[in-house]
């Protein structure tokens, strides 16, 4: 069949535009915030329960949106999600809230991952011209420093009971992994060199020190609080939403970008090869060669532990994929761009309504009707396109 031309500005940007069109205006909750539970047609199935995730990837959707397109309704929106930020998640000891329903809190244990996104948040909100926006980034930085920071072992804990008094013993590393995006866009928004310190110290320490721990020098997600690797800690459970057991190929290639980007920054002569290794081990055991794609975790002997097919990762890796080829012009990174693009135009891509599926199963078959429960804004699949949209300004396409 004939797919669109999926390197070009254009396609892209139009992409962007139709993702955004499922969320935008429906998103919007008068009353504050923004909805976060939306099925297929997009349709809202839970007008009430918050998650912090979504509430701060949202500001980024609209911040990303306003800076590309100048429509103000954007921007509007990204004021909408600040005051809901401030106001509602924002809580008496400092933290924010995990979870709520309307005026009630259901989880308000603090969590690192969503801290990254509160700080990626407020980090292209200011970008998006709001000012304000850079005390709060600051703000974040040192509420982190005080509470979740392991200068020892130079990397961030997990999660903390909402008075700051206990402290969990499990260590993780995809809340360093966001919190190293999070300082790099807090180095854009300020130019404020200690944020790429910290980027670089924790992209350092995760993807040599950490992964040097396992044999094939991958990134394993689960350690113990000195930070050894807890091969066990969910083994049970490989599906579980937010700690699976496994190697996770999506976060292998993610970290791929986020180097590559990193090198855009500050070069490293290590970012290169290491962003080839974890993509190339990613891709040759995860994706699947008789029904395409990229399964969602394998286990350490390479075997596949969640058959699942999760848009996310067929998006991070795209992104990954395109800045490999880059930097290295070697012509089969392009061809996994390619191929990535044409798996997820023909099976994750709602043509109809707009937006990606969430998951599929090995037959890429949906499980449900529910595109996007809270934790699901399509940050991962525009902020893919954005980030190879950055590569094309010059380009004629």
């Amino acid at each position: 069949m004939s797919y669109p031309e999926f390197d070009s500005k254009a396609f892209l940007e139009r992409h962007i535009e139709q993702t955004m069109a499922f969320y935008f205006p429906s998103c919007i909750d008068p009353s504050g915030g923004f909805f976060q539970f939306f099925k297929d047609d997009g349709s809202i199935y839970d007008a009430n329960t918050r998650h912090l995730v979504s509430s701060t990837r949202f500001i980024f959707n609209f911040s990303k949106a306003y800076l590309h397109t100048n429509i103000a309704e954007y921007k509007q929106a990204v004021v909408h999600g600040i005051q809901y930020l401030r106001e509602r998640h924002r809580s008496k000891s400092g933290g924010y809230v995990w979870l709520l329903e309307g005026e009630k809190n259901l989880d308000e244990t603090n969590h690192c991952y969503g801290l990254a996104f509160v700080m990626l948040a407020y980090s292209n909100a200011l970008q998006a011209g709001i000012s304000k926006s850079s005390e709060w980034i600051e703000e974040t930085y040192n509420l982190l420093e005080e509470h979740f920071w392991e200068a020892e072992h130079g990397l961030y804990l997990d999660e903390i009971s909402e008075d700051w008094s206990i402290k969990s013993t499990y260590r993780g590393q995809n809340a360093n992994m966001h919190m190293c995006e999070a300082m790099m866009a807090a180095f854009d928004a300020t130019q404020n060199e200690k944020y790429l310190i910290r980027a670089k110290l924790l992209a350092k320490n995760i993807t040599q020190h950490q992964a040097n721990l396992s044999e094939s020098g991958e990134i394993w997600e689960h350690y113990t609080p000195d930070w050894k690797i807890d091969w066990n800690y969910n083994t049970n459970d490989p599906k579980h939403l937010f700690r699976p057991w496994g190697f996770q190929p999506g976060h292998q290639t993610e970290w791929a970008k986020l180097l590559l980007m990193l090198n855009n920054r500050a070069p490293e002569p290590w970012y290169l090869s290491k962003a080839k290794s974890l993509f190339d081990a990613a891709y040759k055991k995860a994706w699947d060669t008789k029904n395409r794609g990229l399964h969602y975790g394998y286990a350490p002997d390479g075997s596949i532990c969640d058959a699942d097919k999760y848009f996310w990762v067929q998006a991070e890796s795209f992104a990954a994929a395109w800045l490999l080829y880059l930097n290295t012009k070697d012509e089969k990174y392009r061809e996994q761009y390619q191929a990535l693009w044409e798996f997820s135009w023909d099976n994750m891509i709602d043509h109809k309504h707009g937006a990606w599926y969430r998951i599929l199963n090995e037959r890429n078959k949906k499980y449900d009707d529910h595109k996007s429960p809270a934790g699901k804004t399509d940050y991962h699949t525009m902020g893919a396109c954005y980030e190879v949209l950055k590569t094309l300004k010059t380009d004629q396409n």
